[in-house]
């Protein structure tokens, strides 16, 4: 079972930034897709960014040109930058690991925007 391990939420004002990392241990990182995700008080879990084992981007309407994706294999970590951040992107973080059907979860990380 590889293990997922969130860091860099925090609070901040906004109009500021965030990165959040995604370090993975325990399987062969390189060849699986990554996403962030995030769940809102009384909300659904979303998807926010997507990033495949080929390096592909995708995102959430509601994050485009303001958050970005990337992953560094040689370091098995992922990472969202996060910019301009308002207080609609107040949530708990997750990043996803996913491949075919199988798919592991990070334990998540708060990031909370103040107005």
């Amino acid at each position: 079972q590889p293990q997922l391990v969130e860091s860099g939420g925090g609070l901040v004002q906004a109009g500021g930034s965030l990165r959040l990392s995604c370090t993975v241990s325990g399987i062969i990182f390189s060849v699986w897709h990554m996403g962030w995700y995030r769940q809102a008080p009384g909300k659904q879990r979303e998807l926010v960014a997507l990033i495949s084992q080929s390096g592909n981007r995708n995102y959430a309407d509601s994050v485009k040109g303001r958050f970005i994706i990337s992953r560094d294999n040689a370091k098995n970590t992922a990472y969202l930058e996060m910019n301009g951040l308002n207080p609609d992107d107040t949530a708990v973080y997750y990043c996803n690991l996913h491949r075919t059907s199988t798919e592991y979860w990070g334990q998540g990380t708060q990031v909370t925007v103040s107005s």
